[in-house]
């Protein structure tokens, strides 16, 4: 199968890129930043654009390669903090590139599987137990926004249009190479040897954790698996919700250190207070999170160290 990922040089698309390589997948990416040609082959990657999602480019991977069986798409934004910055920039990656790569589709490939990456900010706040992807959508940030436009998007394309695509809602990602975010922040003041942490927020927000070498293998069984509708979408989450306090102290101790942590007990903007998924969908596909957090905390760390000593 001839399979396209775009941002495939980000966080998620390098773990999904060797993992569908590593299954001898032929594997295009599309996206941002510079990667000569041995590096793109070591990722996994059979070719690379720098550059935009846009017609040009789309055409050019098919031109060179073939119309792709699936396509996977992980390029838009990813950040709270920088939504909330620069709000129009985010719309741009995520609500733009998205409206691009449909029209594409839809006139030179509408028979591939769309696989398009979303998040749970698309759910905002005020939900305290598991999320069904029936809640209602009330998202909090321009970043929670824009994924839900283009999930929106998505469903108006496969309703007039008939492209098929399902979408999967991302909870709290993390793992090596996470360059980036909380654990990423722990870790820099872990370094640096602070006696003791101070946390925004208020410690007792719960999240979703899943590693993200098991959630590109959820990403490949949603693309390989049987479609029985059109338009699609699963939570891409655990169903086990750990607070940010919990997080920071396993951290810690994987790290082997006795610093403190403290709160400033101030919500942050745009942060939901819980975030976690109702993972039925994901039981019925008979998917295992084979890494559970204790051992991907312990690998975050030992891959920071690494990185750091190098």
């Amino acid at each position: 199968m001839s399979i396209w990922v775009t941002g495939a040089n980000g966080f998620i698309g390098r773990h999904l890129v060797r993992e569908l390589a590593g299954s001898e997948h032929a594997v295009h990416g599309v996206g941002h930043g510079a990667l000569d040609p041995a590096d793109a082959r070591a990722l996994g990657l059979q070719t690379w654009i720098n550059g935009e999602v846009d017609a040009a480019n789309l055409s050019a991977l098919a031109a060179a390669h073939g119309l792709p069986s699936h396509v996977f798409h992980l390029a838009g934004g990813s950040s709270v903090g920088l939504s909330m910055e620069r709000p129009f920039e985010d719309f741009s990656r995520t609500v733009a590139s998205t409206a691009r790569l449909l029209e594409w589709l839809r006139s030179f490939a509408p028979e591939s599987r769309l696989i398009v990456v979303s998040s749970a900010a698309v759910y905002g706040a005020d939900h305290a137990g598991p999320i069904p992807e029936s809640a209602v959508l009330t998202p909090m940030s321009p970043y929670g926004h824009h994924k839900l436009m283009m999930e929106q998007l998505c469903q108006s394309y496969v309703q007039s249009f008939g492209i098929r695509c399902a979408v999967v809602r991302l909870f709290s990602v993390y793992g090596p190479n996470l360059r980036k975010q909380l654990l990423w922040d722990i870790c820099s003041r872990l370094r640096n040897e602070q006696r003791t942490l101070n946390l925004g927020g208020t410690g007792a927000e719960i999240r979703d954790w899943t590693d993200v070498r098991d959630v590109v293998r959820l990403l490949v069984r949603v693309a390989e698996g049987a479609w029985q509708d059109d338009f699609d979408v699963i939570n891409g989450g655990s169903g086990r919700g750990v607070s940010v306090a919990g997080i920071a102290d396993g951290l810690i101790g994987c790290w082997g250190s006795k610093t403190a942590v403290q709160f400033s007990g101030m919500a942050r903007p745009g942060d939901p207070t819980s975030l976690l998924a109702d993972n039925r969908r994901v039981l019925d596909m008979n998917f295992d999170w084979r890494i559970p957090l204790e051992r991907g905390l312990a690998d975050y760390v030992e891959w920071f160290k690494g990185q750091a000593r190098a």
